[in-house]
């Protein structure tokens, strides 16, 4: 099963850097071995059930202790597909 992930972390800091609580999700998400769709809305992952699963457990707990005080997540579920 592969899982598609979305989240966004607040709050929104307006133009700049990205505040510190979203770098720590995509960083997290980095040490995890995935590549994030990282941008100024939210933040995008794909990967196995059992990848993102963890990864999302590290996400929720450093963007809390990086200061976020919302985190929105959406997640689906597809089958994974082999191609011949």
């Amino acid at each position: 099963m592969i899982l598609r992930a979305e989240f966004t972390t607040e709050p929104f800091e307006g133009e700049g850097e990205p505040p510190a609580h979203a770098v720590a999700a995509r960083d997290a998400l980095r040490t995890a071995g995935l590549e994030p769709d990282f941008g100024p809305l939210g933040t995008a992952i794909q990967g196995d059930r059992q990848t993102v699963l963890a990864a999302l457990g590290e996400v929720l707990d450093v963007a809390l202790g990086a200061g976020a005080a919302r985190i929105t997540l959406q997640v689906t579920a597809e089958e994974a597909t082999t191609e011949e």
